[in-house]
């Protein structure tokens, strides 16, 4: 009988949150985790922050046998993650995401988040640097903000009393048209496989501030 997400604690405690996240590699095969409960992680993923709010970042939710079998293949020394896991996140940034601009300021006109003419202003000045960037510097901008989407998601899911492990280690030319996407316009950041741990992540050491700050 498979265990639900009813069975974990939820937690605000940001330094449970933060200090008890672990990179878990194996997972209890048996727990599952509701669309509807992945819903409200990935909305809660999304509350990250992007350049003028266009939030490039696309998910793929993998949570079938079927959609798990045509993952494994591409993801090399990963297969167990994807095997054992709940669920495995593609993140992907949209390299079209400049198409959602208007509808983007358009809402938050109507929920009294921006006045008309801010929108019209930007509409008029950034809609056409966006879409006259360079592509690798429009992909270099949406790879920060989905990156930022992507730890966002790996706390959320940590405040819901689950594990992560961020993969990059698959085969990043072929997983968008596996899955039927259009590459050139999807394309992949990270995996995300989450779920509970069987075996229970390593701690890590990490660099003291002191090594890795400069004050000025």
């Amino acid at each position: 009988m498979s265990t639900f997400q009813s069975t974990f604690q939820k937690t605000n405690d940001f330094n449970e949150i933060t200090y008890g996240r672990r990179s878990v590699k194996l997972y209890d095969p048996e727990v599952k985790i509701s669309r509807e409960e992945m819903t409200e992680i990935l909305s809660e993923a999304s509350r990250a922050p992007s350049s003028i709010n266009l939030q490039p970042w696309r998910f793929l939710v993998v949570d079938t046998p079927e959609g798990k079998e045509k993952l494994a293949p591409l993801a090399r020394f990963n297969q167990n993650q994807v095997l054992t896991s709940a669920a495995v996140i593609g993140v992907f940034i949209d390299m079209n995401n400049v198409e959602y601009m208007d509808e983007i300021f358009g809402k938050a006109v109507e929920l009294g988040y921006m006045p008309q003419e801010v929108k019209d202003m930007q509409l008029k000045t950034v809609m056409p640097y966006y879409e006259n960037m360079p592509a690798s510097a429009l992909r270099d901008v949406n790879l920060i903000d989905a990156g930022l989407a992507s730890m966002q998601l790996m706390l959320a899911a940590r405040a819901h009393g689950y594990d992560t492990n961020p993969i990059g280690g698959y085969e990043k030319d072929q997983i968008a048209e596996t899955f039927g996407m259009d590459k050139d316009r999807y394309q992949p950041v990270m995996l995300i496989s989450i779920g509970k741990s069987a075996k229970e992540g390593h701690p890590s050491y990490r660099l003291p501030v002191e090594k890795i700050t400069t004050w000025a």
